[in-house]
């Protein structure tokens, strides 16, 4: 009889299986599984046996986002990093005013990851960030990536003024005189990011490892990274990707969406077809496309059927901006799916996840069915009409499931603009379910937080995990709650399916890759209020620890 190289005992396990057996024991030899079981499991143990103990804690499937962007979450630990604290304005101004002292000889003061429910109407001023930093030029985006603080030498240095026009996917926030305020919305932030200085390929090949070594510490062993290609201030993750699969440094298992320049049009397919052959190699392979159909509605460019409401409950002329012409994207998805390719949609508003929708059916019309698996991200808000088709047309729901609470950006920057009938159709992921859509999940770090146990834990409570609260409010329309363990399958075998991993990943299965994570707790044995207290202690990829919590 063989040993196993590693045993797993005494706890609970987690398969993510369609049965939801309830084994105590994984057995894993050259890097893959070879018994789940009982008992039994321990006739594997040899003298050369790594034996780890459960101790009552629960081993689970190593967990994977489905929408991520890695290399950007370890700039920001590199750069200003202002995300994940709920301040006030002036906390901010304090923290990029210790940065920029600590870095004067930088050209360039860049970080991000503000929140927008800090400063009034979302929009924060440039002569707020010129007191803290009056000689260089300063850029910020905030948390989701939608919008940027930029002072006025940055302003100067770009030419905006009252006489720059708003760019087509983009708006320029405004003082009553028309003069640029300090807030560049979507597009407009282009409008500077041209100006900014390359992020040098060690810079970029740091961030990715940083990033990667805190997806681990949170039990993550394999994502889709989001954009891959060159897109804002971040430089292009592709290239960080591939020399760090050369080195053996890729302990993760990425699939890269790789950005689809809205700027552009069906001319650039060839060029993404280049791409996909030049990023690939070892764990990593870039097999999707990204598109961005819209943006997020706190600054009304989330594109949505009906107009935003004034606030007072009266129609506006706004509904948002489809980022790609819906002619060019139901030419453009048909011929990427022929291609192969899988679709990554960005959609956010009814109208742009509807639109996405329509294109995915328009690649079934011309080429039939697929099985690219083709997926929408976000999914804020939905209109029940659309709920459906998600099975029916094959597209996966990519949900990020930590949105889906009341907080004060959600109660003073959307729910006033969107209405109490639209409000309600926000992050259906109990009628998805329902509708027998299939679910995967992702953190959209460094948007947020990447904690799998978080997100968890909102999605069952419908309410912020611990240590994420911005105040005291009720479950977000708890009809829309998953239980436990389909939250659990969806960030692990939900996500594994999107990547076409999961033949090999995602659950615990004899035969399957020993992509590991070992919880402090079973988070079934107590109060759904406590899910989002559940932490990771162990990391295995192929069997191997990648990280170990204390060490």
């Amino acid at each position: 009889m063989q040993h196993a190289d590693v045993v797993f005992s005494g706890g609970p396990v987690f398969t993510a299986t369609t049965q939801r057996t309830r084994a105590t024991a994984v057995a894993v030899t050259d890097g893959r599984i070879v018994a789940v079981g009982h008992d039994e499991v321990r006739e594997l143990i040899g003298p050369t046996t790594e034996q780890v103990d459960l101790a009552g804690r629960m081993l689970v499937p190593g967990f994977q986002d489905a929408h991520a962007h890695p290399v950007w979450g370890g700039l920001d630990l590199m750069r200003c990093n202002l995300a994940h604290v709920f301040g006030t304005p002036q906390l901010y101004l304090d923290m990029i005013a210790e940065y920029a002292a600590a870095r004067p000889d930088d050209e360039w003061i860049l970080g991000g990851g503000w929140t927008m429910s800090a400063f009034p109407g979302g929009t924060p001023l440039a002569a707020e960030l010129d007191r803290v930093v009056p000689d260089r030029p300063a850029f910020l985006p905030n948390r989701d990536g939608h919008g940027a603080w930029v002072n006025s030498v940055a302003l100067r240095l770009a030419g905006i003024d009252r006489n720059t026009p708003d760019p087509a996917d983009g708006r320029i926030e405004r003082d009553a005189d028309g003069n640029p305020s300090g807030t560049l919305h979507e597009g407009a932030m282009g409008l500077v990011n041209r100006l900014l200085p390359r992020t040098t390929d060690d810079e970029l090949q740091q961030a990715m490892l940083l990033g990667q070594e805190f997806l681990h510490s949170f039990g993550v062993t394999g994502w889709q990274d989001a954009i891959v290609g060159s897109y804002g201030d971040a430089g292009d993750a592709g290239p960080a990707y591939v020399q760090a699969a050369e080195r053996g440094l890729l302990t993760g298992r990425v699939v890269g969406a790789i950005w689809w320049d809205r700027t552009r049009g069906l001319e650039q397919i060839d060029d993404l077809v280049a791409k996909r052959e030049a990023y690939r190699g070892g764990r990593f392979a870039s097999t999707s496309i990204k598109l961005m159909q819209d943006g997020v509605p706190e600054n009304f460019t989330a594109s949505m059927l009906e107009p935003y409401c004034d606030g007072h409950g009266h129609p506006s002329d706004n509904s948002g901006i489809s980022f790609i012409d819906p002619e060019v994207l139901n030419e453009a998805v048909p011929r990427l799916d022929a291609l192969g390719f899988q679709a990554h949609f960005h959609a956010i508003g009814d109208r742009a996840v509807r639109e996405c929708l329509d294109a995915v059916e328009h690649a079934i019309a011309r080429n039939g069915r697929s099985d690219h698996r083709h997926h929408i991200s976000h999914i804020q808000v939905v209109h029940p009409d659309d709920l459906h088709r998600f099975r029916e047309l094959d597209v996966v729901a990519n949900m990020q499931m930590l949105w889906a609470a009341y907080e004060p950006q959600m109660v003073e920057l959307t729910l006033p603009f969107l209405g109490d009938e639209r409000a309600a159709w926000q992050y259906p992921f109990g009628d998805l379910q329902r509708s027998g859509a299939v679910l995967a999940a992702g953190s959209d770090w460094s948007v947020t937080s990447p904690n799998p146990m978080s997100a968890i834990h909102t999605a069952v409570n419908r309410k912020s995990a611990p240590g994420l609260e911005e105040g005291e409010y009720e479950p977000f329309y708890i009809g829309q709650r998953l239980d436990l363990g389909t939250a659990l399958t969806a960030y692990t075998a939900g996500s594994a399916y999107v990547n076409h991993l999961d033949e090999v990943t995602g659950t615990i299965v004899v035969g399957k890759y020993a992509d590991l994570a070992v919880l402090d707790r079973d988070p079934f044995a107590g109060p759904d209020e406590e899910i989002g207290l559940t932490t990771v202690e162990q990391t295995f990829v192929e069997g191997e620890r990648v990280y170990a919590s204390g060490s």
